[in-house]
C-alpha cells in the first residue's frame, strides 16, 4: 500500500510544481518514513544520486498518512516551497533549517497556504486555505488519495487508459491497479532500515556507514 502513496504524492507533487511554481523545480525524491515529530523534511543536500543527476528528498511521514488529503498536500507543498527558496538562493530558515522566518510565509501564502507563528518554529504551521482545496479538488487528488486508502486506484489513466480533463491524472473506482508499483525498496544489511525510492539510486545508512542494498 506504501508503493501506492508514493505513486499518489509523486502525481501531487507534479500537480504542485504546474500549478504553484510554473514548472520550475527540479524533479525530487519522494520517500514515506517514520517521522513522529514532524509531517515531512526535505533533505538540505541532494542525497539521492542516479546515474544522471543528483536529487532532493522529501519525505512524508507515515504516522500521519490518514490526515485529511487536504493537509497531506498542504505538507508536501510546505516543503515545496523549501525546495524553491533553495533553487532560489533564498534563506527561508535558520536555527539548523528548525526555525521558519517571513520569507518563508511569504513564500507559502503566495501558494494557497496559511502559515502561523510558532515561538519555537517560527512562521511553520502550516494549513490548507480554501484556494488550495479547490485546487485539490480540481485535480481529483481528493477522489485518488481515497482510492488509494482503499487499494481501488487505477494509476493507468482512467478507464480504457484513456487520460482525463484533469492533466491525466484521472481514476476508477472498483479496479485494482494494473501497473507493476515503481518504486523500490532498500534496506539497510546491519540494521535492517528501509527507505522506498522512484528510481534506482545509491544510498547509505548514516546509523550504521553501509551502502543500502535493492530488495528485489
Amino acid at each position: 500500500m506504501l508503493s501506492e502513496h508514493n505513486k499518489f504524492l509523486e502525481q501531487a507533487y507534479l500537480v504542485l510544481n504546474r500549478v504553484y511554481f510554473e514548472d520550475s523545480l527540479p524533479e525530487a525524491v519522494i520517500t514515506i518514513q517514520s517521522s513522529q515529530r514532524a509531517y515531512g523534511h526535505i533533505t538540505v543536500g541532494k542525497v539521492w544520486q542516479d546515474s544522471w543527476d543528483s536529487y532532493h528528498e522529501i519525505n512524508i511521514s507515515a504516522e500521519y498518512l490518514n490526515r485529511p488529503v487536504e493537509n497531506i498536500i498542504a505538507t508536501l507543498l510546505h516543503e515545496c516551497c523549501h525546495l524553491y527558496a533553495m533553487e532560489n538562493n533564498i534563506k527561508d530558515t535558520s536555527n539548523n533549517h528548525r526555525y521558519h522566518n517571513k520569507k518563508f510565509k511569504e513564500i507559502a501564502e503566495k501558494r494557497d497556504l496559511k502559515i502561523s507563528y510558532h515561538e519555537s518554529i517560527g512562521w511553520s504551521v502550516t494549513e490548507p486555505t480554501e484556494k488550495l482545496i479547490e485546487t485539490i479538488k480540481q485535480y481529483h487528488l481528493d477522489s485518488q488519495i481515497e482510492y488509494v486508502r482503499m487499494g481501488a486506484y487505477d494509476w493507468t489513466g482512467g478507464e480504457n487508459g484513456s487520460d482525463g480533463d484533469n492533466g491525466g491524472l484521472t481514476g476508477t473506482k472498483g479496479k485494482k491497479p494494473k501497473k507493476k508499483s515503481s518504486t523500490r525498496k532498500y534496506i539497510c544489511p546491519k540494521c535492517g532500515n528501509s527507505v522506498r525510492a522512484t528510481k534506482d539510486v545509491n544510498i547509505a545508512c548514516l546509523d550504521c556507514d553501509m551502502q543500502m542494498m535493492k530488495e528485489e
